[in-house]
């Protein structure tokens, strides 16, 4: 696997914002604004959340990392941020 599932997971969002089909992403972004995005940082929470168990247990931590990166990624998302954005902040905060 190389860094570009990143980049592709990133596109079949926008994908299911722009263009909706039967799925939760789609579902999701669908909904009221407001609900929409109350329903997208209540998944974050409850992510962050089963995070930091599975750290502090010592197992799950890559499968529930990889879920809170993933409903970060959906927020980013919905709210019109594009990738390359992210990775410019990346490479400002590596200099």
């Amino acid at each position: 696997m190389d860094d570009k599932i990143l980049r592709e997971v990133y596109k079949v969002l926008e994908s299911r914002r722009d263009s909706p089909i039967d799925s939760y992403t789609s579902n999701i972004m669908q909904d009221s604004d407001k609900k929409a995005e109350d329903k997208i940082l209540e998944k974050i929470g409850e992510e962050c959340a089963e995070t930091i168990i599975a750290s502090k247990n010592d197992e799950n931590l890559v499968y529930e990392s990889v879920d809170l990166i993933f409903h970060t990624l959906l927020l980013l998302v919905y709210k019109g941020v594009e990738f390359d954005e992210i990775l410019e902040e990346f490479e400002r905060r590596r200099k």
